[in-house]
């Protein structure tokens, strides 16, 4: 059998008479070596003697190089090690793109964890050094170096600690400064609230709009199958109407491998006050940027990694005036603390065609923006105004002056939208600390600029309000929306759907706010409108310098009268010769009706409802007109008791 390499090299160096014992041939060497010693002795002592004189002068060939022969592939697998790592750390920033800014929590929770692990890692190996044992000798000086090591990650944790504690409003001077976040006046309902316009107005709520569009998308089969209509559905001012909008999203994943080329073609547009929808195709514009998209063009990821250091709040979905989509991208500034007082000093808009940026600050926001500032933002900020405005102390001891919005009938955030001045207005009531039924007013806040008013009317909450409406229509058993604030004829009145049980609107309903047990409903906003405006006149809430235009002139001979108490109110009813209809004379504001009687000629206006006629003024033959109404003063006295009692 023929010798390997080394094996010959071995036999050709002992052949030249060097020691080859040291070098680690194996078996084969030392049965070569065993072989020739024998031969050696066979030939006498002459070669023996050479033999051993040879040994003991032979050079010695160190071959301990060839130990550090793996060194250079150890290296290259820390190297290799360092290169993953560092790839794993990048894939995960791209994909879950946190904000890298000091301000971040969620970058913080990151540290803190990262922190935890290292110190923990530092402290056993101090340990171990400290105690000895195993493999580590023990060191105290290289335990007191570990220590010292597993001081700055703890070091790192506790200045997160304190940039979050030095946040709170318990900090002397930072209830003050919560509570100037949000700055708001003061101002007149009646000379600021402008009496309704019911094109300016929604008459239904988000749920009932995404029925309306999820019912409209059924009407284009070609998209059914691919796409779905997303839930955002934000509310914006578009061509001074109130609408909600909301982008269609890959209805899955193989959708969106197989369209993702072309994009998505369309969003869904629904009007508020008409409720009419439909789905608006983009043609060659498509939306290439979604929150649908898995990948870069997923609009979170791809405004987030193109400005990594801003903290960005809600994103909303909008169009221009021309019908073009727009991501808002709303940045968060903190104010107080690391963590406290946030706001919003920027906003990033992404067309989501072609994906270009615009990064302004707010002041520099085009007007046909909507949602810089999203409601759930604004309401927390006017609830740090209302708990801190007297100082930290006082928001739980005492408790002077301080109140907070209304919440919703679930216990959640109660408020609604209406359009002012071409923008959005986030509405919602303001109660006291002990959240009570009754509210001291109600707050307007604009989404775009900020500015925020207070309105001093004091009545029911909305809870209080959507029940009373509910029980006026509790045979159809049908559920009110959270109700908007609006003027009708100088009154301050709730104003809400009534929906059915698939969450369609069937009726409408407004309710006094100061007199909430007086409620009008309708198949329509003109016709709720109405009888409202005549439930006012009967129960004389209208006050003499109150003008309503959508009264009819009567003139007759009274056929009947008969005189009833409803509700603690005397009426008289009439008929007269040759209607069959039913009128409606409400004391003691047509005190005056007690002159006639059947047989005599009479003149009146009345506004028209659902049941009967309601009187809203009697004409003398001298035309003088005797209206419904009640004194001024006793009714703003009655509303400041009210008010005085709601704030206590």
């Amino acid at each position: 059998m023929a010798n390997s390499g080394l094996e010959s090299l071995l036999e050709a160096l002992r052949t030249s008479g060097v020691d080859t014992d040291n070098i680690g041939g194996g078996g084969t060497a030392s049965s070569d070596a065993s072989e020739g010693e024998s031969a050696s002795k066979s030939q006498g002592g002459k070669g023996s003697k050479r033999g051993g004189k040879g040994g003991g002068n032979t050079p010695h060939i160190d071959l301990s190089f060839l130990e550090d022969i793996h060194g250079p592939k150890r290296k290259g697998g820390w190297v290799a090690l360092i290169i993953v790592a560092v790839l794993l750390i990048a894939g995960a920033y791209w994909w879950f793109h946190p904000a890298l800014n000091i301000h971040s929590e969620d970058l913080w929770f990151l540290i803190g964890f990262i922190c935890l692990i290292v110190a923990g890692l530092l402290l056993i190996k101090r340990q171990q050094y400290k105690l000895g044992g195993g493999k580590v000798e023990k060191s105290p000086k290289k335990a007191k170096k570990f220590t010292y090591l597993a001081a700055i990650p703890l070091a790192v944790i506790v200045i997160g600690l304190l940039g979050a504690l030095f946040s709170n409003a318990i900090i002397p001077g930072n209830a003050e400064k919560y509570s100037h976040v949000l700055e708001t006046d003061t101002l007149d309902f009646a000379d600021d609230i402008q009496e309704v316009n019911y094109s300016e107005i929604p008459v239904i709520d988000r749920n009932s709009a995404i029925l309306l569009g999820n019912r409209e998308m059924g009407t284009i089969p070609e998209y059914v199958s691919q796409f779905e209509v997303s839930d955002l559905y934000s509310q914006i001012n578009y061509k001074g109407e109130p609408v909600r909008v909301s982008p269609l999203n890959y209805a899955d994943l193989f959708k969106w491998f197989t369209n993702r080329e072309s994009g998505i073609p369309a969003y869904s547009l629904v009007n508020m006050t008409t409720q009419d929808s439909e789905i608006v195709r983009l043609g060659d514009s498509p939306i290439y940027y979604s929150q649908s998209e898995p990948l870069a063009r997923n609009i979170d990821r791809y405004v987030q990694l193109k400005h990594p250091f801003y903290i960005f709040d809600e994103i909303s979905f909008e169009i221009d005036e021309n019908g073009h989509p727009w991501w808002i991208c709303p940045v968060r500034t903190y104010t107080i603390g690391l963590f406290g007082g946030y706001t919003i000093s920027r906003a990033v808009l992404v067309d989501a065609t072609t994906g270009e940026c615009q990064d302004l600050a707010v002041d520099e926001v085009p007007e046909w923006v909507d949602r810089v500032y999203p409601a759930e933002l604004l309401i927390e900020q006017y609830n740090w105004y209302g708990t801190y405005n007297n100082g930290w102390l006082n928001s739980f001891l005492g408790q002077e002056g301080v109140v907070r919005t209304t919440p919703g009938a679930d216990g959640s955030l109660g408020y609604n939208y209406i359009a002012k001045d071409d923008d959005v207005w986030v509405y919602t009531g303001v109660t006291s600390a002990t959240a009570d039924d009754s509210i001291i007013g109600f707050i307007l806040m604009n989404q775009r600029t900020h500015e925020s008013h207070f309105y001093s009317v004091a009545g029911a909450t909305e809870s209080s309000a959507q029940q009373s409406a509910e029980g006026q229509v509790q045979n159809l058993r049908y559920t009110a929306t959270f109700p908007l604030l609006i003027n009708v004829a100088n009154q301050p009145t709730y104003f809400m759907a009534l929906k059915d049980a698939a969450g369609l609107v069937k009726k409408f309903a407004m309710v006094d706010i100061q007199r909430y047990q007086n409620v009008a409903t309708g198949d329509t906003v003109a016709e709720t409108q109405t009888a409202y405006e005549a439930l006012l006149a009967t129960n004389g809430v209208l006050s003499a310098s109150t003008e309503i235009t959508d009264v009819e002139q009567m003139t007759g001979v009274i056929d009947t009268m008969a005189q009833a108490v409803i509700d603690s109110n005397s009426h008289f009813y009439v008929t007269l010769v040759g209607d069959d209809a039913l009128y409606d004379f409400g004391l003691p504001g047509l005190l005056e009706i007690v002159r006639y009687k059947p047989g005599d000629s009479i003149t009146f206006t009345y506004l028209t409802t659902e049941t009967l006629n309601q009187v809203y003024s009697i004409i003398g033959e001298d035309g003088e007109e005797h209206r419904m109404q009640v004194e001024t003063d006793s009714g703003e006295d009655n509303a400041e008791a009210a008010a005085i009692d709601a704030a206590a």
